[in-house]
């Protein structure tokens, strides 16, 4: 009898032993094989990474952020780039607030009957911004140069202009 439970018991542990192989060995290939796809999507998304760098850094070359020569004219000049950028800005932001239908810079009136109104602003330098504006239907874009005068005065100058054609 005490044969019979000895061999029992050790085909019990051999079965306990190979059940106890396999479930590791199914474990660490699920890990492995999560390990290969964490590492291909890590290596996606760092080249996707690298390329909208690379994006980023090229959509900033013409803006007067990573302009140091416009900046260091700034500070020449003895202005706070930072101040003299967020007043320019609002600048012509503050030109959407106007009475009638002539805004003070666009050259277009609104064909839809609601204002025309300056939605982005890029500062391209230290004489140069470009803008988009629309009326909510139709949209269009200035090219503007500004200066400052003898009185700290912000004058803006519209040099060139379009509306973009209504598609339907």
């Amino acid at each position: 009898m005490k044969a019979r439970v000895l061999t029992y018991l050790l085909i019990f542990s051999v079965l306990l032993l190979i059940f106890q192989y396999v479930n590791s060995k199914n474990i660490i290939d699920k890990y492995e094989k999560d390990i290969k796809g964490f590492k291909n999507t890590i290596e996606e998304q760092s080249t996707t990474i690298s390329q909208l760098e690379e994006q980023n850094f090229e959509l900033g070359y013409f803006n007067i952020e990573g302009n140091d020569n416009a900046l260091d004219y700034f500070i020449a000049q003895g202005y706070n780039a930072d101040e003299l950028i967020t007043a320019i800005t609002d600048g012509l932001y503050n030109m959407n607030d106007y009475k009638g239908d002539d805004h003070p810079i666009v050259p277009f009136v609104s064909l839809t009957g609601s204002k025309l109104l300056i939605n982005k602003i890029r500062i391209l330098n230290h004489r140069w911004i470009v803008a988009n504006f629309t009326d909510g239907e139709y949209w269009g874009e200035i090219f503007v140069t500004y200066d400052i005068d003898e009185n700290n005065n912000l004058k803006y100058k519209l040099v060139e202009y379009f509306m973009y054609p209504k598609i339907n």
